[in-house]
């Protein structure tokens, strides 16, 4: 006799940023949710739903702990990862978002899991090389992008790039999968951490902008994207979630608009970026606090390109929130933090 009731799901990385909000679509939706959490981390950004979650103790690094937590017939979600582009935290980004993947389906397949779903990033695409491109014009990035060894792409891209290929290969052995790959993620969380930085940065009334675009994405969208293909049948692709492409001025002024701050006005050129950069690395060397600007985030903010997102909206009628509604949203929310 088959059960009616939906499969519980098993998320990774569920007390970060991305994790808990897809934890709380499915809370939302009545499901059982359950989570993997590091020995004395607690619960992070789900702290007042902690009681609606059956957790794990482990790590997906400690492989006895994630056969421990995974089970046959189950849904996983692995959200975990590293997002850095601080040269010092390369160690633990290969560790993390490469072998903690690998570990991740290894198990998977051995447990005979009904679908995984991967959050991979759009940095894992990879970054074309831009020589020949004319200056000013982007360079349109979709599903079908091959990726090229570049000095646009960061290391935490490279990590991510190695950790679809384990991704893929358990695809060819067997496991059903479907990954997502977001742009910037905007959405309520720590703002002294990931892609909520910059709304710190904009509460602070930081005056510096660059001239290059930005893509970005509601954290709600992502884990409505991956709550709905999680549903469907489909299995083996992967999909862009990227609302929109704005310069980094236009959504910095937006940003600062919804907090009531000045925002900022002082242009940056390459080649200024390309001289703090250096400064921010001796600062960080003496400090021992985080650079506020690397050579990676320094050639990255410089660059134009664009997501398309077409793919998830044409195969899920997938509708992606409004800029501005997202922004009031996450202001209201870091204002009352």
């Amino acid at each position: 006799m088959t059960s009616s009731l939906p499969k519980p799901v098993l998320i990774t990385g569920a007390t970060g940023f991305i994790g808990s909000h897809i934890a709380r679509r499915y809370l939302a939706a009545g499901q059982a949710v359950e989570a993997l959490y590091r020995p004395g981390s607690g619960h992070g950004l789900l702290t007042d739903v902690a009681d609606r979650i059956t957790w794990h103790e482990g790590d997906i690094t400690d492989v006895p702990s994630l056969q421990a937590a995974i089970g046959p017939d189950m849904d996983v979600i692995h959200a975990a990862a590293i997002v850095s582009f601080v040269p010092k935290d390369r160690p633990g980004m290969e560790k993390i978002n490469v072998e903690g993947t690998a570990n991740v389906v290894n198990v998977c397949l051995q447990a005979g899991i009904h679908k995984l779903g991967y959050i991979s990033s759009v940095a894992a695409l990879g970054r074309p090389n831009t020589k020949g491109i004319i200056p000013g014009q982007s360079i349109v990035i979709n599903e079908k992008q091959k990726w090229e060894d570049s000095p646009n792409n960061s290391f935490y891209a490279q990590t991510k790039y190695r950790a679809e290929l384990e991704v893929w290969r358990g695809v060819a052995e067997g496991l059903n999968t479907v990954m997502v790959n977001p742009s910037v993620v905007l959405g309520e969380g720590d703002w002294t951490r990931s892609s909520v930085q910059l709304f710190k940065y904009v509460y602070d009334e930081k005056p510096f902008y660059t001239d290059g675009t930005v893509n970005f994405v509601d954290v709600k969208d992502v884990a409505e994207a991956v709550y709905k293909l999680m549903q469907t049948e489909i299995v083996n692709e992967r999909f862009i979630l990227n609302a929109d492409t704005l310069p980094y001025k236009e959504l910095l002024e937006r940003m600062a608009r919804a907090m009531g701050k000045r925002p900022p006005g002082v242009r940056v050129s390459p080649a200024v970026a390309n001289i703090l950069w250096r400064i921010e690395a001796v600062r960080s060397w003496l400090t021992g606090k985080a650079p506020l600007i690397t050579k990676e985030t320094a050639r990255s903010a410089s660059q134009s390109y664009r997501f398309d997102n077409r793919k998830l909206m044409q195969m899920l009628d997938f509708h992606y929130r409004p800029l501005d509604e997202t922004l009031r949203r996450v202001a209201t929310a870091l204002k009352g933090s």
